[in-house]
């Protein structure tokens, strides 16, 4: 007995568009939820260039304050020649906060560069330091990672 082989049909190869169409579906979907989580975790390690900055003013500061009386308003008398922090997703002000004198304490305020993206960190996007008595307050807490 002889077996007859069919030769395969030409008319069926590869994928149906439906196929295709449901594929791309399921990547639009999965990337939709993705991408924003993504960016969050990208947004809040980006948080620790301003970590950085806060560390290297509160040294500057200690240092500064050995030698004069008071605490400075001014990053250059810190030794710091800029104002953004060293990756530059953050600006970064020096003032004499609320119920503060100079010879007590200093609030460092950091603000988002708007075109490195960190001011669509929800709840980030005004974070502080306020150090009283050598002792630092950061704020909002849960935008430090300590």
């Amino acid at each position: 007995m002889r077996r007859i082989v069919q030769p395969p049909n030409p008319l069926v190869k590869g994928f149906t568009l439906i196929e295709m169409m449901v594929t791309l579906a399921i990547i639009a979907i999965v990337s939709s939820i993705a991408y924003p989580n993504f960016m969050a975790s990208i947004r809040k390690g980006r948080r620790a260039d301003a970590g950085d900055a806060a560390a290297n003013v509160m040294q500057a500061q200690e240092r500064w304050r050995a030698n004069n009386a008071t605490y400075t308003t001014t990053l250059g008398n810190l030794g710091i020649s800029s104002s953004t922090t060293g990756n530059g997703y953050y600006t970064m002000a020096l003032s004499i906060g609320a119920g503060q004198t100079a010879s007590t304490g200093y609030t460092i305020t950091f603000t988002p560069v708007a075109s490195k993206g960190q001011n669509n960190d929800t709840g980030c996007t005004a974070m502080s330091v306020t150090v009283t008595a050598t002792n630092p307050v950061y704020a909002p807490a849960t935008c430090w990672s300590r």
